[in-house]
């Protein structure tokens, strides 16, 4: 037998579907140096593929990837149990504060997180032979990124560099095409899964139960997932791997099932490695695995042959408007549901139990959602800017970064002084690039440690980063509890050590420290982390105010009720809320507030038009917090004449005092462009509007308050708009009035779309035609009335009316006014001259 432990195993390797691909990818990786696998969970593509290539390689490491710790720390175990040899000797793993690895190590198991950092630190990779991202179907935000980085490296520094990339699904074309960079696909191999029939159950709730609620899982659902489980107990053999969304649900089914004939293995990333090596490993008695996503695909679990699925997933989402972003409970996909039946076929037929209906499955979505298309970018743009490629537009990735979450991410690093405007990396942005945290919570580690001590911002920090569940959302009392073990968090120690070292190496020297309550310790550095999220208390009393402009409110019986500021962690805005409702916040003052988000201090002057008055304000604001106001005693004319328009395009024209003679003039105008157009001004309120500082500019500086606006001369404003030489002509070609055959005159109404006369018939003797106005090219139309001034006849064609309508009119009029004269003729000598005389400029 050879003495090199891989080279047993490659002698005599186990019966796994994904031994008869290796001749193809060795194969693969020698004619082009980078290769796909695509193979299903359970064909062994994770146990047998890295030695193969460390084997075929020789010297070096072959360094795999895993999406999370308890994945890592699995494969390595199962690949080092397969070789005899404890972990740390040819194959060890390295993920966040833990490492087992030796300079004998030659297969290394991280996971995606470390190996960007290390990408940043050694873009060269010195002493690895090969990279393997495994998982890549998952579309996580850093298997993406790492996958872009290092098709740049092959193509740019390491040509040498094997690149294997292993997928279990259908992508695989397309990501061989991005693992080749510049349009040049790579190999696909492709195992075929050998899994075993696996019966569907379809197992959904009563139908007065619902799953979601604007709280997450609701509790009666939860207990239609423990109901389901113990159904599946007792129809099936073999153990039972439970799917639920989170940490939480794995906890609350798990209490559910206290009394079941078989040991209940919880399994999800916040256990201890003790506790996660147990759900991972066979037992003397049948097993209940109650499990996150970590089961999915990227974990073995022995023993399995029934799965419950509660056909939920958590994914990133975040709220670029308001600031807030989290992870959030959604259905699972359907990609995702095949993934985790599978895991009831590995070992010998089995059963799958789903919590929903087969309607319900057609509707699910084919594939989960790209994680850079959801997810808060901030930590990717952060990397980006080190690697030299803000934008990402020179780097292979997967999917381009949506513009506006990618514009968002850009500004939060500027604000944390960590890159500037064009996106270029500065020297504070790589300590924080060098924390292993997201960039704002790594600025409260640094910034916190100056203030209140490496010591004290580390324990808040690593209370964030490890999300741990603050009781009642108190982040005070959650330090208290983790500082005296009340509540449990087996990784917030660990975390805190290591927070609290690269702190006080990154300070290089004494902290500049300040002395204050754990309450407002906790809260600078929750505000340092986030002080878009800083918020005070607003004068109802019982809602706040982020300084993002969010809403928020507090859980009822809060433990930080009655505080003026808070610092918020958490918030979530659920469907048709106003309000964020706040899920974890320390108390704060507004000396620390101002302090932590100096840069959304800022100074303003506004004049509004409000109320019915200009209101003219100095404040000081906190980003959207106003702190103080004081009254503007003489605000630029300028801001005066704007805050006045904006009163008026907002509230209308007919604020102004429009008495007739303004509103005739207005008239008079109008008819005039519309029938000639230019130079006659167009009087419709848009362009008014716009064009208000020619025609009524100087009035509105005078104006304060709505007295003042009722002062205005708004028949003077109006001639201002008259166009010269042309507004001599104003009177002939628009008269106000038109004077009558009889004598006197009759007022025009150009109110309408025609200009109208009203006067009574007789007044018409003696024009053949009606008055044409606007050059003659608009006839008067007349409204003619009866002596009563009652109409008798409406027309602009007078010579029409005069020879066939005046008949019927004459006869009528005859019979019921017989002392008025009627004549036959009209326009008969004498017969105007015998009409009686309008008086003065009446009618």
């Amino acid at each position: 037998m050879p003495a090199d432990p891989i080279a047993r195993l490659l002698a005599d390797p186990p019966d796994l579907p994904v031994r008869s691909a290796l001749p193809a990818l060795a194969e693969a990786v020698r004619t082009s140096g980078a290769v796909v696998v695509q193979a299903p969970p359970g064909t062994g593509k994770t146990t047998l593929v890295p030695p193969a290539l460390a084997d075929l390689l020789g010297p070096g490491r072959v360094v795999v990837t895993q999406p999370r710790r308890v994945a890592a720390r699995a494969a390595a175990r199962r690949l080092a149990q397969l070789l005899g040899e404890p972990l740390g000797q040819t194959v060890g793993y390295s993920v966040r504060g833990e490492s087992t690895t030796s300079a004998s190590t030659r297969v290394e198991v991280v996971t995606t997180g470390v190996l960007l950092r290390r990408l940043q630190r050694d873009p060269g990779l010195d002493g690895v032979t090969a990279v393997v991202l495994d998982e890549c179907h998952e579309r996580q935000l850093d298997a993406d990124l790492a996958l872009a980085l290092l098709v740049d490296v092959r193509a740019n520094l390491r040509e040498d560099l094997v690149l294997v990339a292993m997928s279990a699904t259908v992508e695989a074309e397309r990501t061989a095409a991005v693992v080749g960079g510049a349009g040049l696909a790579v190999p696909v191999v492709t195992v075929p899964g050998e899994l075993h029939p696996v019966v569907q159950v379809w197992a959904p709730p009563p139908s007065r139960v619902v799953a979601l609620d604007d709280r997450g899982v609701t509790p009666a659902f939860l207990d239609h997932v423990a109901a389901t489980t113990r159904r599946a107990l007792d129809e099936r053999e073999g153990d039972v791997l439970v799917f639920v969304p989170g940490a939480r649900e794995v906890d609350v089914v798990s209490r559910r099932l206290a009394g079941v004939d078989a040991d209940v293995r919880p399994l999800h990333g916040r256990l201890p490695t003790a506790q996660q090596d147990l759900a991972l490993s066979a037992g003397p008695r049948r097993r209940v695995v109650v499990s996150t996503v970590v089961a999915e695909s990227s974990l073995t679990v022995p023993g399995v042959r029934v799965v419950v699925d509660a056909g939920l997933s958590r994914e990133p989402r975040v709220d670029h408007r308001r600031g807030l972003s989290g992870l959030v409970t959604v259905r699972v996909s359907r990609a995702s549901a095949e993934q985790r039946a599978g895991r009831a076929g590995r070992e010998g037929p089995g059963a799958v139990y789903r919590c929903w209906t087969e309607a319900d499955h057609v509707r699910l979505p084919a594939h989960p959602v790209p994680e850079i298309l959801t997810a808060d970018l901030t930590s990717f743009a952060l990397e980006l800017s080190c690697w030299g490629s803000p934008d990402g537009s020179a780097l292979a990735l997967m999917d381009p970064p949506p513009p506006a979450a990618s514009a968002v991410a850009r500004q939060t690093l500027v604000g944390l002084g960590a890159v500037e405007e064009d996106g270029t990396v500065t020297a504070r942005g790589r300590r924080i690039a060098g924390v292993p945290v997201d960039p704002r919570l790594a600025r409260a580690l640094l910034d916190g440690s100056d203030v209140v001590g490496p010591r004290a911002a580390a324990e808040v920090v690593a209370l964030l980063s490890e999300d741990v569940r603050a009781p009642g959302g108190d982040l005070v009392a959650a330090v208290r509890g983790l500082r005296a073990g009340s509540v449990p968090s087996p990784t917030w120690r660990g975390q805190v050590s290591r927070l609290e070292s690269l702190a006080r190496r990154s300070s290089g020297g004494a902290a500049r420290t300040r002395s204050l309550s754990l309450d407002l310790t906790v809260g600078l550095v929750v505000a340092l982390a986030h002080p878009d999220r800083i918020a005070r208390r607003r004068p109802n009393g019982s809602t706040y105010l982020m300084v993002s402009g969010t809403g928020a409110a507090l859980a009822p019986g809060s433990a930080l009720s009655g505080y003026d500021w808070i610092a918020v962690a958490d918030a979530d805005r659920g469907a048709g809320r106003r309000d964020a409702t706040v899920r974890s916040a320390a108390p704060l003052d507004e000396d620390l507030a101002l302090d932590a988000a100096s840069s959304s201090l800022h100074d303003d002057e506004s004049v509004t038009w409000t109320s019915g008055r200009v209101v003219a304000r100095r404040t000081t604001s906190l980003g959207a917090i106003e702190l103080t106001s004081d009254r503007l005693t003489d605000p630029p004319r300028e801001r005066v004449v704007a805050a006045v328009r904006d009163g008026l395009a907002r509230d209308g024209l007919g604020a102004l005092p429009w008495k007739d003679s303004a509103v005739a003039l207005r008239a008079r105008l109008a008819f005039l462009h519309g029938a000639l157009g230019d130079p006659w001004p167009d009087m419709s309120d848009e362009a008014l509007l716009d064009g208000l500082d020619g025609w009524l500019g100087t009035d509105l500086a005078r104006v304060r308050r709505a007295d003042d606006l009722r002062r205005i001369d708004v028949t003077s404003a109006l001639r201002r708009l008259l166009p010269w030489p042309e507004a001599g002509r104003l009177d002939e070609l628009a008269p106000e009035r038109v004077p009558l055959p009889g004598g006197g005159s009759v007022k025009v109404d150009y109110s309408a779309d025609q200009p109208v006369a009203a006067l009574k018939v007789q007044e018409a003797f003696g024009w053949r035609e009606a008055p044409r106005l606007a050059g003659g090219r608009v006839p008067l139309l007349l409204h003619l009335l009866s002596p009563a001034r009652r109409p008798a006849a409406v027309t602009a064609d007078l010579a029409s009316f005069w020879a066939t309508g005046y008949p019927q009119v004459r006869a009528e009029l005859r019979r019921r006014y017989p002392k008025h004269s009627w004549p036959e003729d009209p326009f008969a000598p004498g017969v105007v001259a015998a009409q009686p005389r309008r008086p003065g400029r009446g009618g």
